[in-house]
């Protein structure tokens, strides 16, 4: 039935419940895997102040290097976790978008049939106030989605 999956990760604990997850089910029914991780843009609010002009170039590229090198340790355990479990496995990590979005689009990039994401299964309020990347994937996606709690 599916034969490619797009692994969504943070790399938070919640998160590799949902690369397990979705690995143990890629390997039964013999499906490839796509992981992905996404860093966001860099929050705009962090430009404000005094210095702006001049930090805010520096933190920058501070934050883009971190986000860099987060995601190639996170994406690094998941394929020896794919590798672990004998299933192949292509890493993506997206830069400066919104995960929702880079989830979506890379999905239908990569003709994937299923998405595996976990959630935080906020409600009222928090989810408000935070929002819900897992919420929008379902609200927009045109495949599956697979949601580990």
């Amino acid at each position: 039935m599916y034969k490619h999956l797009l692994i969504a990760t943070d790399g938070s604990e919640l998160a590799d419940k949902g690369v397990a997850h979705g690995l143990t089910l890629a390997k039964g029914i013999d499906a490839a895997v796509t992981f992905v991780t996404v860093s966001e843009p860099y929050p705009i609010f962090a430009w404000g102040g005094a210095m702006a002009g001049y930090a805010a170039g520096d933190e920058l590229v501070v934050y883009q290097e971190e986000a860099r090198k987060y995601g190639k340790e996170v994406l690094a355990k998941c394929k020896a976790s794919a590798d672990a479990a004998g299933v192949s496995a292509k890493l993506v990590h997206v830069e400066d978008k919104r995960p929702a979005e880079a989830i979506l689009e890379l999905s239908q990039a990569q003709g994937c049939d299923l998405i595996v994401m976990a959630s935080h299964g906020r409600r009222g309020l928090g989810k408000l106030l935070l929002g819900s990347q897992t919420a929008e994937v379902l609200s927009y996606t045109a495949i599956p989605v697979l949601v580990v709690r």
